[in-house]
């Protein structure tokens, strides 16, 4: 049975009408993922983009050595917003952003166990007694961390929201700067069309031949135009691909090289990404409590 909800869900996720969210799910006998590739290969729906469903609150922060060989970013997650700006949870955030710079923990567990600021605490015992003090629930959701032949350069964008980590290893610190910015505004989720797994590209590939299709085009014709629209995708995840926000007529690859610059990886995280936090209906809760 196709419910409302899914059909909410299905609209929220690729913008398309209900008959159409309710008509493919209906097809697809409820299958969400298929669903939506159905929707793009019909041309209702653009690619779902699950970073424009972000509803947890926290904090992502970097911090980079002295030497800016070596940076990090990471994400912390709390309930409310209310406590992301709270100066003690900052400044745990500041810290575990550091022990993880200084200390290379191999994962988060590793992390967890890490010594706390030179202190007999583990991390994870730190984040128990901020969690009883602050009255919140946390958690340290992820991190990443790069050691650079050349130097990293990081941006912070909405006090916390954004946080980008670039390892350059060639180029001036005003064109890293740049890039940061680029990956924050553009959300590539690749450096280049190499680092795009191979059944990513044949997906693709596979539901703009159906667009064509779709649109009465010989299969040879299909063939040909995929070519074509395989660019604009390309344009779309890859860093190197994508139009320079500062210039559009510049492409970033173009732009990097002209400066004999070399960009080796990046991480972007956007506080909450991915985590779907549940709809409260405040006069519900309220009604519930009175019961």
């Amino acid at each position: 049975m196709i419910t409302a909800e899914l059909v909410k869900q299905l609209r929220e996720k690729t913008g398309a009408g209900m008959m159409d969210c309710k008509k493919v799910l209906t097809e697809t006998d409820g299958d969400m993922e298929k669903a939506t590739e159905l929707l793009r290969e019909r041309g209702i729906a653009k690619a779902a983009k699950k970073s424009g469903r972000i509803a947890a609150e926290g904090l992502v922060t970097t911090y980079i050595s002295d030497n800016k060989k070596v940076g990090a970013v990471v994400e912390v997650n709390a309930e409310t917003d209310f406590v992301a700006k709270n100066d003690e949870f900052i400044n745990f955030v500041n810290d575990v952003a550091k022990i993880v710079v200084d200390s290379n923990p191999a994962n988060l567990d590793a992390l967890l166990e890490t010594k706390y600021n030179n202190t007999d605490k583990t991390v994870k015992e730190v984040l128990t007694e901020k969690i009883a003090t602050i009255g919140e629930n946390m958690s340290i959701r992820r991190f990443e961390r790069f050691e650079s032949e050349g130097f990293v350069e990081s941006y912070i964008h909405g006090a916390g929201k954004i946080g980008v980590l670039v390892d350059v290893k060639a180029g001036k610190e005003e064109l890293a700067k740049d890039i940061c910015m680029q990956i924050a505004a553009a959300r590539p989720e690749y450096l280049n069309r190499e680092s795009v797994p191979q059944e990513r590209v044949a997906k693709e590939m596979e539901i703009l031949k159906a667009q064509a299709m779709n649109e009465g085009k010989p299969a040879e014709i299909a063939e040909k135009m995929v070519q074509g629209r395989i660019g604009k995708f390309y344009g779309e995840i890859c860093l190197l691909d994508q139009e320079f926000v500062k210039d559009p007529n510049t492409k970033v690859g173009d732009l990097i090289k002209s400066q004999n610059a070399e960009i080796v990886r990046f991480a972007r995280f956007e506080k909450g990404e991915g985590i779907e936090k549940k709809e409260e209906n405040f006069a519900e809760e309220v009604m519930k409590q009175l019961k």
